[in-house]
């Protein structure tokens, strides 16, 4: 693990395996939230992963600069640049397959197969403005009631807690958050939510540039608002998604599994066989 320069401040990244470059994504996850699934990949692939700029070990010179999705695409470069790989395979997870959608259409050429796993496109949606304002609201109560309010708010907006559902037992006592940790949370609600939820993919340059990009949708997220971007997603691209499994976050609850379908879509590329 080690970090490079960017325009803008450093980005914290990490390889590991061999075989043709294979790079993950995320935002606002970082690259240790990807552990498991690049160890999955890593027998056959040259795994890179980082964290996303602001976040974690990758640190902005002015800690209020910006993070649309062009820019985090624009980060990306400045890595593959810095590791000489020319053309790679990208998995993009939420905000990262937003990111990946626009290092596609910015930088044609750099990237072989994009596969989007459940981009939180809510301009897509017929609804956008409803959603707008669903964002907007979790933003101020991030303000005004703190972290955990916004959390809880997130979370019931994303779909991942449903009216009705039975109350989780209480936690169990966590440590404080860390400084990093608070400062995280910050830049997500802050910088990060906004940014990806609002970007608008580049359709035309999506389906006639050379990138073959794929949509995946977990089989069990059907009741989360990324289900209906990435189905909204899939039909602007006429292509059919992808399904991995669990949810928007499969890939921690069954990275071999996740990691089997990742490797089956990278082997059937028709521009390939």
């Amino acid at each position: 693990m080690t970090t490079i320069e960017v325009p803008d401040g450093q980005l914290h990244y990490e390889v590991r395996g061999s075989g043709p470059h294979l790079l993950i994504t995320g935002s606002p996850m970082k690259a240790a939230e990807f552990a498991a699934l690049a160890d999955a990949l890593a027998d056959d692939h040259t795994v890179v992963t980082h964290d996303p700029r602001g976040i974690g070990g990758s640190s902005l010179d002015d800690p209020d600069a910006p993070s649309q999705p062009e820019l985090r695409a624009r980060d990306l470069v400045t890595l593959l640049d810095h590791l000489k790989a020319d053309t790679v395979d990208v998995f993009g997870s939420s905000g990262g397959a937003v990111t990946g959608l626009a290092l596609v259409a910015d930088y044609p050429g750099r990237v072989r197969t994009l596969i989007a796993h459940e981009p939180p496109l809510l301009e897509l949606l017929p609804d956008a403005g409803r959603w707008r304002g669903e964002i907007e609201q979790i933003v101020t109560i991030f303000h005004e009631q703190g972290a955990g309010a916004a959390w809880g708010a997130f979370m019931k907006s994303a779909g991942f807690v449903q009216e009705g559902d039975t109350p989780p037992p209480p936690p169990e006592p966590r440590p404080e958050p860390t400084e990093q940790e608070l400062a995280d949370t910050a830049r997500f609600f802050d910088h990060d939510l906004r940014a990806t939820t609002r970007y608008l993919p580049d359709i035309p340059a999506l389906v006639t540039g050379n990138t073959r990009v794929v949509v995946g949708i977990g089989v069990d997220s059907g009741h989360l608002n990324t289900y209906q971007t990435s189905m909204a997603l899939a039909t602007l691209l006429a292509e059919p998604p992808v399904t991995f499994p669990g949810d928007h976050a499969g890939f921690l609850g069954d990275p071999a599994g996740f990691a089997g379908v990742i490797r089956e879509v990278l082997e059937n590329d028709p521009a390939v066989n």
